[in-house]
């Protein structure tokens, strides 16, 4: 159903629930690019939908919230694939599974709010609890590409999925070195990794992180501006199963550095290079 705008998941569910017995085993739905669905549609929906879901796309379904991802961890614990990339209103608290924040006065404490780091500096972060992203341990692939109101606090405490092999972070301009580290520990089966644009990410962070990583094979690096050479060294000690390599705009690796890296990795059978090293792109373009 990606693309139809004009249905809505209140009409699919009414549907499943007008057939005669069980409604239909699903394995898989999609309703990426409806971004006029709204959470009550998607909540009448997920209780249509049996254990037999392992598949479900919300790419840009912009409009929904905390709401339904917090359903999908409570009814849809089965699932192997969940895509959410571009589901710009989720927020840290919905991750945690923790409940909606109150509105405080602007000088009152503020107990989660956006849960920004800043804020929680010297506090414990929170702990998970209720339907959080733990829930789903099934899961092989996770897109959360340009949930741009996510954090490390969040970020470092459910990315705990031993058996995902797929993850997408791209656009998440508040994922630092913590929660590449805490990732690291946490998906220790990563296979493809994107994390392009996250511009706060740095040598030290890979140095601790990529050592989790030996059977990673499909690797995003575009566009984070203070990785360097030191990086790639790194990711060629670590990371022996490469094959594809994408580091397109990165004003801190030569080209030198990635002959290097290739001949490390003979395997190697694509390395995206555009621009990197810092090349004038209003002049190269």
């Amino acid at each position: 159903m990606a693309e139809c705008c004009l249905v809505s998941s209140r009409e699919l569910a009414r549907a499943l629930g007008s057939v005669r017995g069980a409604p239909p085993p699903l394995s898989s739905l999609s309703l990426a690019y409806c971004s006029s669905l709204q959470d009550a549609s998607v909540l009448s929906l997920i209780p249509s939908l049996g254990p037999s879901l392992r598949v479900l796309d919300l790419l840009s379904c912009v409009a929904l919230t905390n709401q339904t991802l917090q359903a999908i961890c409570m009814r849809l614990t089965q699932l192997s694939v969940l895509r959410l990339a571009w589901c710009k209103e989720l927020q840290d608290w919905g991750l945690l599974g923790l409940g909606e924040p109150s509105e405080e006065p602007a000088q009152g404490p503020q107990p989660h709010g956006e849960l920004e780091p800043q804020a929680l500096r010297h506090e414990e972060p929170p702990q998970p609890r209720g339907p959080s992203l733990l829930m789903l341990q099934a899961l092989q692939e996770l897109d959360l590409t340009a949930c741009s109101k996510l954090s490390d606090t969040s970020l470092a405490k459910v990315l705990q999925l031993p058996q995902l092999r797929r993850l997408s972070l791209s656009l998440l301009p508040a994922l630092t070195d913590k929660g590449l580290v805490a990732m690291a520990r946490g998906c220790p089966s990563l296979e493809r990794l994107a994390l392009s644009h996250c511009s706060c990410l740095s040598d030290e962070g890979w140095a601790q992180a990529a050592g989790f990583w030996p059977r990673l094979q499909h690797l995003n690096l575009s566009s984070c501006s203070q990785l360097t050479e030191q990086t790639l060294d790194t990711i060629g000690q670590a990371c022996k199963q490469v094959q594809m390599l994408d580091v397109a705009m990165c004003p801190g690796i030569s080209m030198a550095a990635i002959r290097r890296f290739q001949a490390q990795l003979p395997q190697v059978t694509c390395i995206q290079s555009r621009f990197v090293g810092g090349a004038d792109l209003t002049l190269t373009l």
